[in-house]
């Protein structure tokens, strides 16, 4: 992936996190994924008194691209303020729509990057549509 597609969901994913619902734990995120038809959606984690309720940014993300047609995603960008990695469902719900070679960008709230891998790095022998 070119380092202008990673900047621009960087950048994406830093703007969705001022929108984070974030009151209990103060820990504000924001995602971008790049869909393979190039557009790119958004998303905040937004929280819930009902802490059980709380949906993280990264799933927000990818189920505005889903509901918004796209079914195969090429990336993930998320932002936090000390970089901090997608948690194991967000993984989970990423692997439903994206391959093992799916860029994984991990980034803080000051746009530095803190590490580029892949949902097969983060997700090795995940459980997908193959073992039904």
């Amino acid at each position: 992936m070119d380092r202008e597609t990673i900047n621009k969901l960087i950048d994406i994913a830093r703007q969705a996190r001022e929108n984070a619902y974030a009151p209990y734990s103060n820990y504000r995120v924001g995602a971008a994924v790049l869909g393979k038809s190039g557009k790119i959606y958004s998303g905040a984690n937004v929280e819930n008194a009902s802490y059980g309720l709380t949906v993280c940014a990264e799933r927000t993300a990818i189920f505005c691209a889903v509901s918004s047609g796209e079914r195969e995603l090429a990336a993930l960008a998320v932002v936090t303020e000390n970089g901090g990695y997608p948690c194991g469902a967000c993984r989970q719900v990423f692997a439903e729509f994206a391959d093992g070679d799916a860029a994984v960008i991990v980034a803080t709230a000051a746009g530095e990057i803190k590490d580029i891998t892949t949902l097969e790095g983060l997700l090795p022998n995940r459980f997908g549509k193959g073992q039904l």
